[in-house]
């Protein structure tokens, strides 16, 4: 029996998940989050082989929380189940050790398949996804610059964005300063939007 944890925030979608997946005979659903924050600590409880973790998840990122899976050196393989096809996501993806990346318009029976593969030991990625990665071109920001404008993205102010990373509000304005030269863009919100258009957030 191949026994999984699910992240999803969305109730109704979570739920359709379980069901589906619970359909088939050979995998069990052990655990069910609504939270990033919770993946790690469930998955070191309940031992999953494989956790199938949604990318945009409150308070830790599904490609979050997969790195901090294989820093941890638990075995549980993650798969990652998206609406956001971005060419910049499989490159974290590929980042974070995951063993998998589809979309959440797939097949039940392909996701039933893919946790089958990723369970294996194989790795399974969208043929689409992964041809726009390699014709998309890099981004010029580094880890930290991404992370502070996809919090700046996200709504968050200076002050919010220092806490979360644990900097100081000078370094967050200085980041942020940076990424809008390095992108050409006219200020913060340009910034935002072109970063988004590329694929960088």
């Amino acid at each position: 029996m191949i026994r999984i944890l699910i992240a999803e925030d969305m109730y109704m979608l979570r739920r359709a998940l379980v069901e589906l997946i619970s359909m088939e005979p050979d995998i069990e659903v052990v655990a069910e989050l609504d939270s990033g924050g919770d993946i790690v600590a469930r998955a070191e409880a309940v031992k999953p082989d494989v956790a199938v973790l949604d990318i945009e998840l409150p308070v830790l990122d599904g490609l979050s929380a997969a790195r901090e899976l294989h820093q941890r050196g638990l075995p549980t393989k993650v798969l990652i189940l998206t609406s956001l096809g971005r060419p910049n996501h499989l490159r974290r993806a590929l980042d974070a050790n995951v063993s998998g990346f589809i979309l959440k318009d797939s097949s039940p029976d392909r996701l039933a398949a893919a946790i089958r593969s990723v369970a294996a030991g194989e790795r399974v990625f969208d043929p689409q996804l992964t041809l726009a990665a390699l014709e998309h071109t890099e981004s010029p920001l580094t880890p930290r610059e991404s992370d502070v404008l996809r919090l700046a993205a996200a709504g968050d102010d200076v002050g919010e964005i220092a806490r979360t990373l644990h900097l100081s509000t000078g370094t967050v304005r200085n980041y942020l300063t940076t990424v809008v030269y390095k992108l050409g863009a006219r200020n913060r919100v340009d910034a935002i939007r072109i970063a988004r258009t590329s694929g960088w957030l």
